[in-house]
């Protein structure tokens, strides 16, 4: 009796460490796609959603070098942003395929020195990848999102993409592309709301990834933890904003 009761307890402590099911998290049955999951805060995305109970599709440039990715479970497609052939591509692979949410997550900064010392070339990279790269691939997955049940649209913007935050001066060509993908954002909110799509500009703080470098203030974690709870709370009434991790609102 005494070795039964003992097995009884333990068991009953264990399930009390249980974590709480997936099905709690507005995010579990959802289809996501994020778009560079190979690594930073996409593959932190991916890990986080993935843990949630979402079905994420993550794509990368070379897909064969995302094997943590992949070995979160995670669906991973070939994608340059850059390439509208390859986004093409990708929409026939998924044709017929659901989605519930887009992160457009891919991004580069390229220059971080004064406008006298910008090469266009930079910019223009900077450019294709941060404002082009996520109009590419939201037209063409248009047609799996009208699929989905929640019809969400995430374009990772940053900070510096605002205007009324520029004062201090530099990295112009990564904050004008972040600036035209916050109009692409509130132009596709506008657009897309009697579909009831739900599309919003993210700032995901100050990050210590390869682009935020090392004395940033906030850990991938930290950060993605904070923008997949204000994107699983979002409705209708909140397209076309552009929030901070935090889900404070930020000024264009």
């Amino acid at each position: 009796m005494h070795r039964l009761a003992i097995v009884s307890t333990a068991i009953l402590l264990v399930v009390q460490v249980v974590p709480a099911p997936a099905a709690d998290s507005p995010w579990a049955g959802r289809t996501v796609l994020v778009t560079g999951a190979n690594r930073g805060l996409g593959l932190e995305l991916a890990r986080q959603l993935t843990a949630a109970g979402a079905t994420v599709i993550g794509t990368a440039r070379e897909p064969a070098e995302a094997r943590e990715l992949a070995a979160l479970g995670a669906r991973v497609e070939p994608l340059d942003v850059t390439d509208p052939a390859g986004v093409a591509e990708l929409a026939r692979r998924l044709d017929g395929v659901k989605l519930d949410a887009l992160l457009n997550n891919a991004g580069y900064f390229g220059h971080r020195g004064p406008v006298a010392e910008l090469d266009p070339e930079v910019a223009r990279q900077e450019y294709e990848i941060n404002a082009l790269g996520p109009l590419r691939v939201t037209q063409a997955l248009l047609p799996n999102l009208r699929l989905g049940t929640t019809r969400l649209v995430m374009n990772m913007s940053s900070g510096l993409g605002s205007l009324a935050n520029a004062g201090r001066g530099g990295s112009a060509g990564y904050r004008a592309s972040k600036a035209a993908l916050n109009m692409l954002t509130v132009v596709l909110a506008a657009e897309l709301k009697d579909e009831g799509f739900v599309c919003v500009a993210m700032s995901p703080g100050w990050v210590r990834t390869d682009m935020g470098g090392t004395g940033a203030s906030l850990a991938p974690a930290e950060s993605v933890a904070g923008i997949l709870a204000v994107l699983g709370g979002l409705g209708p009434e909140d397209t076309g904003r552009f929030l901070n991790h935090d889900g404070a609102e930020l000024p264009w």
